[in-house]
C-alpha cells in the first residue's frame, strides 16, 4: 500500500511517502515558496565576467543570477560531441540583453542562483528540451526494442527544433506519450509567447515549476498511490483541484486527519533517519557524513564476526549495506557526490556483485542515479541528483 501523508503546521509542509507504512520519501517544503530550482525567467544581462567566461544575469529575484558560457551554447550530447572552446562570452552576450533561462541550482547565503539557456520542461512521460534536437531515454526502460520504440514513437511527434528526455513512465505507452508531447508543448510555446512581450523590461519569473506534491503525483500516479491523508481542508482543495486537472490522479483517495505524525509511528522513523549511524540487521553498520563538496558513507563490521572466513564475512556486511544505503539516498533525499568506503574486498567478483546490487537498488529511486563504479582507492563513486533542491 503507497501512502502520501501531508501535514501543514506553521509555514513548512511536512511530505512523507509510505509504503506498506513504512517512510520512503521524507520533505519539508517551505509554504513561502523559495524553491526557485526549475523555474523559468526573462533576465536581464547585467555585467560580463571574461575571466571566468561567464555573466551576471537579473532575473528579479535579490540576488543576481549567475551563467557561464556552457550554459548559453547549443546544448550537446557531451558523450558525443564537446564545446568549440574559441568562442568567448563578450562574442554572444551583451548588457540589457534579454534572455530566457532556467534555474539549475538554487541560490544560498553566499551566492546567487545558477541558470542556463537549456530548458527542461518536465511533464508525465516526457521532459521537454526545447531549442534542441537531443532525445535520451530512461536508462530504466531496459528493453532495447521498447528502447526503440519509444524514441522513434518521440521523434515523429515532437516538433522541429525540440528534444526530449523520455521518462521511465512512458515504458509500454503510445497515446499517452502523444497527447503529454502536445500538452508540454504547448505549455513551452505559451512561455515563449510571454517573454516576447516588448513591455517586459525587467527580470521576471514566467512560469514557476512544479511542487513536491505536484512533482510526487506525476512521478508516481502509475505506481498506485493508494491515498493521500492530509491535516487541513486547504490542503485537501489542492490536492483535488490536481486531480481535476489530471485524470490519472482521479482514483486517489484523499482524506484529512489530525495527528498524521503519529500514524506508524511516523515520529520515530523521522527521528531515526536523522541519525548518522544507521546499523543493519546483521550488527554491521554504516555511518552517513555530509560536507560542503559530497557525502561519505562509510561501512563497518560493528558486531558482526560472521561464521564463515574473511572474505564472507566482509561480503555479507558489505551487501546487507547496499540495499541500506540505496533506501537512506532515498529517504534522506542525498544529491550530489557520494562517496561509499566499503569493507576492503579481495575477490574482485564480490566488488562487481555489489556494485550490480547497489545499480538494483537504486532503480526503486525515482531521482536520477549515475553509479561511476570502484576507484583505484576502493572507493564506490556514484552521483544522486536532489529531488526537493532546498535540502543540503
Amino acid at each position: 500500500m503507497t501512502e502520501i501523508l501531508i501535514q501543514t503546521k506553521k509555514n513548512v509542509k511536512i511530505i512523507a511517502l509510505l509504503e506498506n507504512g513504512k517512510l520512503v520519501e521524507y520533505y519539508e517544503e517551505d509554504n513561502e515558496g523559495i524553491k526557485k530550482e526549475g523555474n523559468i525567467y526573462i533576465g536581464i544581462i547585467k555585467d560580463i565576467i571574461k575571466g571566468m567566461q561567464s555573466a551576471f544575469v537579473d532575473i528579479g529575484t535579490e540576488k543576481n543570477s549567475f551563467i557561464h558560457l556552457k550554459d548559453v551554447l547549443r546544448q550537446v550530447d557531451e558523450k558525443k560531441e564537446s564545446y568549440d572552446t574559441n568562442i568567448r562570452i563578450e562574442d554572444i552576450l551583451r548588457p540589457n540583453q534579454k534572455i530566457l533561462v532556467q534555474v539549475k541550482k538554487d541560490s544560498n547565503e553566499q551566492k546567487g542562483a545558477r541558470v542556463s539557456t537549456h530548458i527542461n520542461l518536465p511533464s508525465k512521460y516526457i521532459a521537454l528540451l526545447p531549442n534542441s534536437d537531443i532525445i535520451t531515454i530512461s536508462q530504466k526502460i531496459e528493453d532495447k526494442k521498447e528502447q526503440e520504440r519509444l524514441i522513434k514513437l518521440v521523434k515523429e511527434n515532437l516538433s522541429e527544433n525540440n528534444g526530449a528526455i523520455i521518462r521511465t513512465s512512458a515504458q509500454n505507452k503510445e497515446k499517452e506519450v502523444i497527447e503529454d508531447i502536445k500538452r508540454i508543448e504547448t505549455k513551452w510555446n505559451n512561455i515563449i509567447e510571454t517573454s516576447v512581450n516588448p513591455k517586459l523590461n525587467k527580470g521576471k519569473l514566467l512560469y514557476k515549476s512544479e511542487n513536491i506534491i505536484e512533482k510526487m503525483l506525476m512521478d508516481l500516479s502509475d505506481e498506485k498511490i493508494d491515498k493521500i491523508t492530509v491535516n487541513n481542508q486547504k490542503t485537501k482543495q489542492e490536492i483535488e483541484n490536481l486531480k481535476k486537472e489530471n485524470i490519472e490522479y482521479k482514483n486517489i483517495k484523499v482524506e484529512i486527519a489530525s495527528n498524521i505524525l503519529e500514524k506508524y509511528d511516523l515520529e520515530k522513523q523521522i527521528e531515526k533517519m536523522q541519525n548518522r549511524k544507521i546499523w543493519l540487521k546483521c550488527g554491521g553498520f554504516i555511518t552517513i557524513d555530509k560536507t560542503e563538496a559530497l557525502t561519505a558513507i562509510d561501512v563497518n563490521t560493528g558486531k558482526y564476526t560472521g561464521t564463515q572466513n574473511l572474505e564472507q564475512t566482509v561480503y555479507k556486511v558489505n551487501k546487507e549495506a547496499t540495499i541500506e544505503i540505496a533506501k537512506q539516498l532515498r529517504l534522506r533525499d542525498i544529491g550530489g557526490i557520494i562517496i561509499i568506503d566499503y569493507i576492503d574486498m579481495k575477490s574482485q567478483e564480490n566488488k562487481d556483485e555489489i556494485e550490480k546490487l547497489l545499480k538494483e537498488e537504486l532503480k526503486k529511486d525515482r531521482s536520477k542515479t549515475q553509479v561511476e563504479g570502484f576507484t583505484k582507492l576502493d572507493l564506490m563513486e556514484l552521483t544522486r541528483k536532489h529531488i526537493c533542491s532546498h535540502k543540503n
